[in-house]
């Protein structure tokens, strides 16, 4: 907030930079720090209108903290280190949070009110309830055109217009009780009349308008813009400050009148306390006389029998407190422990308050004390370290270094505090030792000096099963720190490592540049796949923790490729599949279709595992719209690795298999059962370009094949999803030609239709197309956009029809084709052989001869000749015989 110089400065002396030795700082209270509550983003502040001062040596760094409004791209801004958000502001003195808007959302207030405030304030502190009425239009009273404040406002429960209680006739003495409404006497009067008159009913609604409120929508996610000039300016943005303060209160016991004035108090305020609500009414004492009992003399409130003074040092003469000190302990490092110290200063102001000549009396063997406001001792100092603590306590510093987690675990008999107190005193001993040797002229042997708390944090060599950051999984890194206990390994990589030494956070990411592009193919071209999952942005983060808790085992999900708990992760027991599991409450299937009830969890097994047992379908996994392989490739395409995505195949109707990544981005399949995306219906239904087509990829014909979405090139989507295509959905805009065509969805703020999209590497970089959200990406409801789509798109309508008739209904389509020549009706794609007179097929397992209006000699197919009378094209007297 401000340099200062120091305490005893002469004031008339100028100021400059090199006599600054103070400064002043603004606060700011972490929430888990001042409520129970948990929050698991470890970037958000709450402020507060409190500083302290303080040495200029004590600063350590700094930070940016801004307030949310400001932020444009906030998963940005948390990616980049050092930077914090506030939305909330905490008193420490009335112990409540406050809510923080800025200053030009007040309306509701006088225009002389709203200049000053908005001139010299940045942000506006109010309770949340205030809020709402703050940010409303201006309200005026009907009668004197006068601004009407909230605590001497009554509104119509009618016509929602706004009175004085003053100006109302009669007067009203006070609000109407909750759950009651008043009326002004025009909308009274009204009322009475379509009553009386009977002109409508007697309990009607209110004739008046809902109001429209003005409160903001509320603020969605976006996805980030990452724009680096557009946070530069955000950091370096012109904040409002009136004498270094940005925000003042403005809310329930304000008096806004009193803000025009500059030396009003900015501080939240609270109700007060002074009334007959809050004191008490003691009657006289019972008894015949009535001449009050005389009763004990109450200590005066504030005075010295009812406070605590904890130091008078600044009144006492420095050489008296240094003899005294000297005199009430034999033990020299006692003299530099700010515990004894403390209890020490506090015990000599109270012997010097009553008479200074008592100071000589003042005695420190008693280690605790019993405080005025406390039922328990207090110990001042702690209790000396055993020579089996010590011993226990260096044996774990040779072990763990500065990590003193893992030192109070080995010393045990210990509380944290403790451990950390004593390894100050601890180091400084030892630090002593060494400058003393050094002096000497001694040698001091390496593993004899004391390391630095970030070196005994580092791991120098990795072992075999700690190979991996147990946060990221990467293998990679310049420096590798110790990670908590109750991880998969004890490693942590450079940047998880920092993130959890400063903010106890284990999914820091680091700052990633967007990669320059590349024409490079593979697995190269699969780390910068654009809108599938490995680059897909977060979705909102799970209101938990984020750092996991202790001996919970986190497995990475194929699909997405994100960690999480298990539970949330499934894993096969047999082959150790791994994806995300779907809601079974509501009925949603993750990115696998894998939908399973809480209670079997651990027995859950994938579809080919289930399969081998059941054998439901075809053992024979290979997916039927992939190209068939070489025998050398077999095992691996028939039997797809644990890890792979590929593994998620699903049953088709004519028990073969099928991978869902296929029968999602295929158009002509669907789902029977979309909540497990089981029995993948609609294979037969493909046409035969798409199967005899040439893959662009692996220049194969067989499989089926489709086209990109910006030029003619074909290919299989597997191969697509191998070489790193662009696979994802995209929406059209609904428009008044196709409005009722489909079905219109919503997802991330975007509405329209939702059309599966494979793009080519050439064509996922276009600015000018649409955006694309990747297989895996969520909403706010924890929909991924794969369940949205089939959910939407890839359901079979099984209340229409079964699902035999179905399939003989798209087998009947494929043998048939449409011919523009002859009315649109369906004519055999061959002209050999019978064909029936009304349906045009050639395939039927019996033709009957018939006559009449279809001609002598004319034939009809088993479906036509039993058709119904009203169903038949041709002579239904004919059918009928």
């Amino acid at each position: 907030m401000e340099f200062l110089p120091p305490a005893d400065a002469d004031p008339t002396i100028s100021k400059s930079s090199d006599s600054f030795t103070r400064v002043r700082l603004a606060w700011y209270y972490r929430p888990g720090d001042v409520s129970e509550r948990t929050v698991a983003d470890n970037r958000v502040l709450l402020a507060a209108i409190y500083s302290e001062v303080c040495d200029i040596t004590q600063l350590r760094s700094k930070c940016h903290v801004i307030h949310r409004d400001k932020i444009s791209d906030l998963a940005g801004w948390k990616k980049r280190p050092d930077r914090f958000y506030f939305t909330r502001l905490f008193d420490p003195y009335i112990k409540k949070e406050f809510e923080v808007i800025p200053s030009t959302a007040v309306k509701n207030v006088p225009p002389e009110v709203r200049e000053p405030l908005i001139s010299r304030y940045e942000y506006v502190v109010a309770e949340k309830e205030v809020v709402s009425d703050l940010i409303d239009d201006i309200r005026l009273c009907e009668t004197c055109r006068q601004w009407t404040p909230n605590p001497e406002a009554v509104q119509c429960d009618r016509c929602k217009k706004y009175f004085h209680m003053g100006c109302v006739s009669p007067p009203l003495a006070s609000k109407p009780s909750r759950g009651y409404g008043w009326t002004c006497a025009p909308c009274a009067q009204e009322h009475n009349d379509v009553v009386v008159d009977n002109h409508g009913p007697r309990h009607g609604t209110p004739g008046g308008a809902k109001p429209r409120t003005t409160v903001p929508a509320t603020r969605g996610r976006g996805r980030p813009r990452k724009d680096r000039a557009q946070a530069e300016r955000e950091e370096n943005m012109e904040i409002k400050h009136f004498r270094m303060w940005p925000f003042r209160y403005f809310g329930q016991y304000t008096v806004a009148q009193d803000t025009i004035d500059e030396d009003d108090f900015i501080f939240p305020r609270a109700a007060t306390r002074v009334g007959a609500k809050y004191q008490a009414t003691v009657p006289p004492a019972p008894g015949p006389s009535s001449i009050p009992i005389p009763t004990p003399d109450m200590p005066e409130r504030g005075g010295d029998d009812t406070i605590e003074v904890l130091s008078m040092v600044v009144h006492m003469k420095e050489e008296h407190v240094e003899k005294h000190k000297d005199w009430m302990t034999m033990r020299l490092e006692r003299l530099h422990q700010v515990a004894w110290l403390t209890e020490a200063i506090r015990r000599l102001s109270e012997a010097w308050m009553i008479d200074p000549r008592k100071m000589s009396a003042v005695d420190m063997r008693n280690p605790v004390r019993v405080e005025k406001w406390k039922k328990t001792e207090t110990r001042c100092v702690d209790k000396d370290f055993s020579i089996k603590e010590c011993a226990a306590f260096e044996e774990a510093m040779k072990k763990h270094g500065a990590e003193l987690r893992a030192v109070r675990d080995e010393v045990r008999t210990r509380t944290m505090p403790e451990i950390v107190r004593y390894y100050g005193v601890w180091k400084n001993g030892k630090l002593r030792e060494e400058h003393r040797l050094k002096d000497a002229g001694h040698v001091v042997k390496k593993e004899d000096t004391i390391q630095s708390d970030d070196e005994g944090s580092i791991v120098k060599r990795l072992t075999k099963g700690n190979s991996n950051c147990a946060a990221c999984r990467t293998k990679e890194s310049p420096v590798w720190w110790k990670a908590p206990k109750g991880l998969a390994t004890n490693v942590l990589c450079d940047n998880c490592g920092m993130g959890w030494r400063k903010y106890a956070d284990l999914n820091v990411r680091a700052i990633r540049e967007d990669p320059p592009p590349s024409t490079t193919k593979g697995k190269a071209a699969e780390n910068k796949r654009d809108g599938t999952p490995l680059t897909a942005p977060p979705a909102k983060r799970a209101r938990v923790s984020s750092t996991p808790p202790p001996n919970v085992p986190h497995l990475r999900c194929v699909a997405c490729k994100r960690n999480g708990p298990v539970g949330k992760v499934l894993k096969c027991q047999q082959c150790g599949f791994q994806c995300h599991a779907g809601d079974f409450a509501h009925r949603l299937s993750g990115c696998c279709g894998a939908s399973i009830d809480p209670a079997k969890i651990d027995t859950w097994v994938c579809d080919l595992c289930e399969n081998v047992k059941s054998q439901e379908s075809s053992l024979n996994t290979h997916c039927i719209l992939c190209p068939r392989v070489p025998p050398a490739k077999r095992q691996e395409d028939v039997n797809p690795p644990s890890d792979s995505y590929f593994r998620a195949l699903k049953p088709t109707e004519g028990q073969n298999w099928a991978h869902v990544l296929c029968a999602v981005f295929a158009p002509e399949t669907s789902f029977t059962d979309v909540e497990r995306l089981r029995l993948i219906e609609g294979i037969s239904a493909i046409p035969p370009s798409r199967w005899f087509a040439e893959c662009s990829i692996c220049h194969s014909s067989g499989g089926a094949s489709f086209r990109c979405f910006d030029c003619t090139r074909e290919f299989h989507i597997s191969c697509a999803w191998k070489a790193g295509y662009s696979l994802g959905f995209e929406f059209v805009p609904v428009s008044d030609t196709h409005k009722n065509r489909d079905v219109v969805v919503s997802f991330r703020g975007e509405t329209g239709f939702m059309s599966p999209v494979i793009r080519c590497p050439q064509h996922s970089h276009d600015k000018t197309q649409r955006e694309i959200f990747g297989l895996c990406e969520m909403d706010d409801n924890g929909e991924t956009a794969l369940q949205v789509y089939c959910k939407n798109y890839k359901r079979v309508q099984t209340d229409q029809s079964y699902g035999l008739l179905r399939k003989a209904r798209r087998l009947d389509d494929l043998l048939t084709e449409t011919d523009p020549q002859v009315n649109g009706q369906r004519t055999p794609a061959d002209d050999s052989g019978p064909s029936c007179a009304s349906c045009h097929t050639r395939f039927s397992p019996s033709f009957h001869p018939t006559a009449g209006n279809l001609g002598s000699g004319s034939l009809l197919c088993h479906k036509c000749y039993f058709k119904p009378p009203n169903g038949v094209n041709g002579d239904a007297s004919v059918a009928i015989a």
